[in-house]
């Protein structure tokens, strides 16, 4: 990679600003699958703040009949160093604090240190509710609409 005088050194570039303030919500696991990164746009979309996220299982967002499934996965990818969803969407449920259902789209990425060591992974999570259930449950297209300014 080249740089000029006018590109910021990656030393100096506001990381923890970017990742905060990203428009979707970013979720970063541990290899133990530890909660280690959690933004504002992740509280939005699961209503629980970092300070209740952080340091917690990603049981949290797991509705509890999917954790098997993705508990085997999440232990292949980390096992194997690659994921078979990269690269692409995945739409699937998750759940709010509230205990009410979530249909997100996720994107997954290992995170590797420069040696290839897998360090965890990171998701980029979507919330499509609305966008669902308008398309797969009779009479929710009008629940969902916002109101004309």
């Amino acid at each position: 990679m080249t740089s000029s005088p006018e590109t910021a050194s990656a030393a100096s570039l506001p990381f923890d600003a970017i990742v905060e303030q990203a428009p979707v919500a970013l979720i970063f696991a541990d290899c133990e699958g530890v909660i280690r990164v959690w933004n504002r746009a992740a509280e939005a979309v699961f209503g629980r703040s970092a300070e209740e996220s952080l340091g917690e299982s990603l049981d949290l967002i797991i509705p509890e009949r999917f954790r098997p499934a993705h508990w085997s996965g999440f232990q292949r990818a980390i096992a194997d160093g690659h994921t078979k969803y990269k690269g692409r969407a995945m739409r699937t449920r998750s759940v709010h604090s509230n205990g009410s259902k979530l249909y997100v789209d996720l994107s997954f990425e290992l995170v590797t240190s420069e040696s290839g060591q897998v360090m965890g992974a990171l998701a980029l999570v979507r919330d499509c509710t609305a966008e669902y259930l308008a398309a797969n449950v009779p009479g929710t297209e009008r629940a969902n609409e916002q109101p004309p300014i």
